[in-house]
């Protein structure tokens, strides 16, 4: 009995990371009723795609690799993490509606969207992505996977919003430009102030 449990416990971690990337892969390959309109690029999301990929199969290597012993703390942290990413993101996708891609995707009649999670970040699923790629590390105790973050995502992030931001100022002129100033880009550090 002990020793099925010690093998649920090691395989515990495992489970969890890949539960969080068939999530995340079903997500990103879940039809919706969109508007279509010109894709800028298609790179950072193969980017963003590929960094997943290594930071989910570098965790659970690092972790077997190690020989298990995971932490109840880091997996409980990812769990949190995990959670709180999916559940961030599904409501920016709800907020965004019709509006939503996985691209730098700006149409003909797009609409400005600042309620649901915009209120606090402009970019709460890039918060999330950060989220699920922390999570993913916590869950396996994959210290050094978590570098992936800082080394790998960082700069597809910075190519990312290096587009998105000025296609914005491109689109909706003086009210984005208002919307930057008072919203935080990335990390929600401030309460949304009042209009």
């Amino acid at each position: 009995m002990a020793t099925r449990l010690t093998a649920m416990l090691y395989y515990l971690p495992i489970a969890a990371a890949a539960l969080v990337y068939i999530i995340r892969l079903a997500e990103v390959g879940r039809k919706r009723d969109t508007v279509q309109g010109k894709v800028r690029e298609n790179l950072t999301l193969q980017l963003f795609i590929l960094t997943g990929t290594i930071m989910t199969v570098g965790s659970i290597a690092e972790y077997v690799l190690r020989g298990g012993g995971f932490q109840w703390w880091a997996l409980i942290a990812g769990i949190v993490c995990a959670v709180a990413s999916f559940k961030l993101r599904w409501a920016a996708i709800d907020a965004l509606g019709k509006f939503w891609s996985l691209h730098v995707e700006i149409r003909e009649n797009h609409e400005f969207v600042q309620s649901g999670p915009f209120r606090f970040v402009r970019h709460p699923v890039y918060f999330s992505m950060v989220l699920e790629l922390a999570a993913t590390g916590l869950l396996c105790s994959a210290w050094w996977m978590l570098l992936v973050i800082p080394v790998l995502f960082v700069p597809a992030l910075i190519l990312r919003l290096r587009l998105e931001e000025p296609a914005l100022v491109e689109k909706f002129g003086d009210l984005y430009r208002d919307y930057q100033q008072r919203v935080p880009m990335l990390i929600p550090y401030k309460w949304p102030a009042a209009k």
